[in-house]
C-alpha cells in the first residue's frame, strides 16, 4: 500500500486529488495539510511514501517543506512530488536543490497523477514533459552567466558506467531504458544508478538530475 500526505491550501484540490487516490486499491491517503509548517509535521507523524505538496502555501512554501523533509534523517523514505499551476521556471531548481522527487502540474490527468505516485514511491525521479522542458531552457539561459565552481570532485568518484547512467538519468530515462541504451541488465542499470547516488549522496534520482547539469556532465544544448 502506498501512504499519501496531501498538502495544498486549497480544500476543494485536495479532496479531489484524495478522491482520485483513494479510488486505488494499491494507494492510501493517510493525512492533510493547508500549509507547509502543518505538512512537515504531518510528515514525521504518518511517514507517507509519498507527499504531494502545494508550491505556494501559507505559512511555509512548499520549497521550504520539501527542504525541511529532505533534511530529516528519520523522513528519507518520504518522496516529495512538488504541485504547480504554471510550471513556475524560478521554482523548478529550487525544488530539486531541495529535495523534491519531481514536480506535476495540477491540471495533470487523472492517470498521470497515478502513475507519478507510484513512480515516485519507488524512488524513480518524476518531471513531467513541459517541466523538464522548462528546465532545460533555464539551463541554456544560465549558461554564460558566472557560476560557482562545478562538482567535478563527484564526478571522479564515478565509474565511466556510472557517469554514462547518471547521464541517461538527467535524459529522463527508465532503468529499463537506460539498460536498453547502455546493452545492459536492467538490474545493473538500476546498480550503477544506486552507486552514482550513493558516492554523490543524493536523496534520490531528482538529485541526480540536477548534479549532471550543474557538474556539466549533460549539456542542455545537447537535449533540446
Amino acid at each position: 500500500m502506498i501512504r499519501v500526505l496531501l498538502a495544498d491550501d486549497q480544500p476543494l484540490i485536495r479532496s479531489g486529488f484524495r478522491a482520485l487516490l483513494e479510488l486505488e486499491d494499491d494507494i492510501e491517503v493517510v493525512a492533510e495539510a493547508g500549509d507547509g509548517a502543518a505538512a512537515v509535521e504531518l510528515a514525521r507523524r504518518h511517514r507517507p511514501d509519498v507527499a504531494l505538496v502545494d508550491i505556494q502555501m501559507p505559512v511555509v512554501d512548499g520549497i521550504e517543506a520539501t527542504r525541511r523533509i529532505a533534511a530529516d534523517p528519520d523522513l528519507t523514505g518520504v518522496h516529495v512530488v512538488i504541485l504547480t499551476n504554471y510550471g513556475m521556471d524560478e521554482y523548478v531548481l529550487d525544488a530539486l536543490r531541495a529535495g523534491a522527487a519531481g514536480f506535476l502540474v495540477k491540471d495533470v490527468v487523472p492517470e498521470d497523477l497515478l502513475h507519478a505516485v507510484r513512480v515516485a514511491a519507488r524512488g524513480d525521479a518524476l518531471l513531467a514533459p513541459s517541466i523538464t522542458r522548462r528546465l532545460i531552457a533555464r539551463y541554456v539561459q544560465e549558461a554564460e552567466r558566472p557560476r560557482g565552481p562545478a562538482p567535478a570532485a563527484g564526478l571522479q568518484e564515478l565509474t565511466n558506467r556510472e557517469r554514462e547512467a547518471v547521464a541517461l538519468v538527467a535524459q529522463g530515462l527508465s532503468n529499463d531504458e537506460i539498460a536498453e541504451r547502455m546493452v545492459i541488465s536492467p538490474l545493473t542499470a538500476k546498480t550503477h544508478v544506486n552507486r552514482a547516488m550513493a558516492k554523490l549522496g543524493a536523496r534520490d534520482r531528482a538529485q541526480l538530475v540536477v548534479f549532471a547539469y550543474e557538474s556539466g556532465l549533460v549539456s542542455p544544448r545537447r537535449t533540446r
